[in-house]
Parts: C-alpha cells; structure tokens; sequence
C-alpha cells in the first residue's frame, strides 16, 4: 500500500474500532504518520501509534493533520470536526481513506449482510499462505494472521467492505464477492428493495472484465444477480451442489467442533474440504474465498490445506474457555436474526446433547424495532436465553426499538435482564457441561469473560 493520499500526517476519530485501527495500520505502513483519538481506550493493538483518549478542538491546533479522517460513529458537530473545518483541513470518511488505494490495487472486495469478515479473514489466510504478500483489511483481530490489518508488497489488496452507510460503492474491485444480500442497517436502507439495489450498484461497480462472485443459494443475491449488467464482466456462482460453478455437498459435522464436505468445480469432484471452524455457512464462506484465490492462481488443495489450519476471527463463534466446572463459554458478534439463527444452529449442530443458554445484547433501537419477532424466533432455539438492553451505538431512542419488543414475541425460555445482574443469573443457572454463548455488536463479551475468569478455579 502506497500513499496515495498524498498526505504526511493524518488523525483518525474513532481509531479504537475495527476498521479504524486496521485504516489506521495500513495508513502509518504507507510512509504517512498517524495519530488517533477516542472516547475508549481501544480494543485493538496499536502498535506506535497514539491514542488520545476523548475528542477535542485541540487535537487539530497541536497535531495539524493534513486530513482529519472520521469513524462512521463519530457525530459530525463534534468540535474536533468543526475545529478541522474551521482550519480548512479536508475530512475524509474511513471508506473514502480506503477507497483510494484500494481501487490503484488489484483489489478483491468482500461484501455481504452476513459472512464477509470471515471470507475476508479466510481469503487473506490464503493468499498469505500461498505467497502472494497481500494487503489485508478486516473488521476484527485474525488469530491465524496476527492482526486485522496486514501491509503487503504484493499486487492484491483483500478488503472486507461494509455496506452499512452505502460507502461501498467507492469501490471498484477486479474481484467483486457477494456472501448474501439481506435486509440490515434499517436507518439507511428504508426497504429491503433499496440493500438489493446497492449491492447491484456494488457489483456493477467492479473494473470492466472484473469477476463477480456470488452465492447462488441465498435469495438476495439472487435478486442481485437479476439486476446487474451482463457485459460488466464474468459471473462465478458458488453454493449447495454439484450445479454451482463452485459446489459443496455431502456435508459433515465434527462433534465437538469442525465440518467437512465434497467440493465440485464445474461439476468436477475436487476433493473434500476439512473446517475447524463449524457451521454450514463457513462452508459458503470457504467457497468463496477458494473461488477467489482460484481466479488469481491459488488452486484448491492448497487452499484447502490452508482453511483446514483456520481457526476463525475474533468474536466468530470463539471460544473464550472452560470453567473449573466444564462449562463452556462462547461468543459471537451475530446481532441480525439470520446471524443468530445460523449460530445457534452451528452450536446445535457440534454439541447436539449440551445444554445452550444464551445471553443476546441487541443492537440498535431501528434494528430492534424492525426484527424483533425474528429475533426472538431466533432465541428460542436456545434451551435459556436473556436479552440485555440494547446497545444503542449512539443511535437515538425510539419508542418500539427496546428489548421489550423481542420478549413480547418470545416464548417462556427468554427472558429480559439488566446487564448488572447477569453475573448472578449465571451462577445460579448454569450448571456443568452447559454452554454459555453470549452474542451481539456491543459489549456483551465482557460478560463471559468475567463468567470465565469467576469460574476458573471451580
């Protein structure tokens, strides 16, 4: 990654987050000299790069960055950002940052409801693994890279792109992948009709002659597909079956953790592909990312070598440990319905005779108010579940977007609870050989650690 900017010194609002602080990596390994600020301390290795914690006009009058770039949280009458105005400092979104040496790259952009940091995370893994030195951008740690950031000298730039907000089409990728196409972001996206649309945008956006990957098996995608240009460029489907350009099938779940199955390409059987990681939608994730690295030379066995070592991202089903007792605690970032439910199911799947309590922290008031019923349809796959009150995320209140709006269509197993008193909850309810899942955007991940690290020595 070169600097593309044309800048020296740049300062970046929100760089705790995911995407900020690996922006923030890319950015310093470019020759450019970074510095940050916020509200929290961050969550994410930094490495040099400085920290500052709160926002303030200060930060603009000392540091005189040649461009102020600003986390899609931070509000934009923020008196650093006014302060940056004022000074005619140009402000940049972080896609806006990212765009621009991503689309100088032979750039493969992931994007998806569901499913695009574990793609990017598999996809970068293996062009890494296979030598190719890819930069790569992911929205959370990679244990198996060491980072959600990596600055290569090679010509691919592999970058999970976010749809929230509509700047992913900024991009203009070779290989443009698709993962699903569903209805999210709800403040943004008014109708399900407008996320079909966007992303039909995105995938007409690739360079001309650039591969459009995309599951054949999920019906927003399908609608995608229906909508694009047929002289953009070539079209690879991947999904269930021997039909699929890229095609999974015979599939098997490991006890205990993993899943296997039968890959075809263009009807021809390749071979099986190993997973450490469980769930029947990271065999699609795997498909994916096989199909790209396929397109730049990579070929199956040694990608499948590669994704047999994969050991997931952070907050993907991951375990955090066992108590003393044999409880086994869990985490997940899923936070929409269809997220939760392919959790619960892979959970289900890999531990058929464990009992699952779930505790759930939901995201937004606008997500809670729309889905609340599949959220608690959601839910009630679990033997116990709890819902916290919602992460808000900085999003203003709304009358119907509260917890309560998913107990209203919950069965008797899900309950509401206040952060504060889920500690003794779980003492009194989990008992050993259950598993503790805790799940959603926010901060509920704390929980079980603190279950974890008060059990340890039970």
């Amino acid at each position: 990654m070169t600097n593309n900017l044309n800048l020296r010194r740049v300062h970046l609002m929100g760089i705790g987050g995911a995407g900020m602080s690996a922006l923030a990596k890319l950015l310093q390994a470019s020759g450019i000299e970074v510095s940050g600020c916020d509200l929290n301390e961050p969550h994410y290795n930094l490495g040099d790069i400085p920290c500052l914690l709160g926002h303030s006009h200060t930060h603009i009058t000392d540091l005189k960055p040649d461009a102020l770039i600003l986390s899609s949280a931070v509000h934009r009458d923020s008196e650093e950002v006014l302060a940056a105005i004022a000074a005619n400092i140009p402000i940049l979104s972080r896609a806006q940052a990212l765009s621009f040496p991503f689309n100088q790259s032979y750039g493969i952009g992931i994007a998806g409801t569901h499913g695009k940091t574990t793609t990017s995370s598999m996809t970068g893994l293996i062009f890494l693994k296979a030598g190719l030195e890819p930069t790569i951008y992911v929205g959370a740690n990679v244990p198996d890279i060491g980072s959600n950031a990596v600055a290569g000298s090679g010509e691919h730039f592999i970058a999970e792109l976010d749809e929230s907000d509509g700047t992913f089409e900024l991009f203009t990728p070779n290989i443009a992948v698709i993962t699903n196409a569903d209805w999210d972001h709800v403040d943004h996206y008014p109708t399900r009709e407008a996320v079909i649309e966007a992303f039909a945008r995105y995938a007409d956006g690739r360079k001309q002659g650039g591969t459009l990957v995309i599951c054949a098996d999920d019906d927003g995608a399908s609608q995608v597909l229906s909508m694009c240009s047929p002289n953009r460029g070539h079209v690879v489907r991947y999904g269930w079956g021997k039909s699929r350009d890229w095609g999974a099938y015979n599939i098997t779940h490991t006890n205990g953790g993993g899943i296997s199955c039968a890959v075809s390409h263009n009807g021809k059987y390749l071979g099986r592909l190993e997973l450490s990681v469980s769930g029947e939608h990271n065999i699609l994730n795997a498909l994916a990312a096989i199909a790209s690295a396929y397109i730049c030379g990579v070929d199956f066995e040694l990608s499948a070598a590669i994704l047999k070592d994969f050991h997931g991202s952070e907050r993907r089903m991951q375990v955090k440990g066992i108590t003393g007792n044999d409880i086994l605690v869990m985490d997940d970032y899923a936070h929409h319905p269809s997220e939760m439910h392919a959790t619960i199911r892979a959970v289900r799947n890999i531990y058929p005779d464990k009992r699952l309590v779930v505790v759930f922290q939901p995201h937004r008031y606008s997500r809670t108010a729309k889905f609340a019923e599949y959220i608690a349809s959601s839910l009630d796959q679990a033997d116990e579940a709890y819902v916290l009150p919602v992460f808000s995320a900085g999003e203003d209140d709304i009358e119907q977007g509260h917890s309560e709006e998913i107990i209203k269509y919950a069965r008797k197993n899900t309950k509401p609870v206040e952060f504060e008193a889920i500690p003794a909850i779980l003492k009194e309810t989990l008992k050993p050989g259950d598993i503790l899942l805790t799940m959603g955007a926010g901060d509920v991940y704390k929980l079980g650690e603190k279950f974890l690290n008060d059990n340890q020595s039970l």
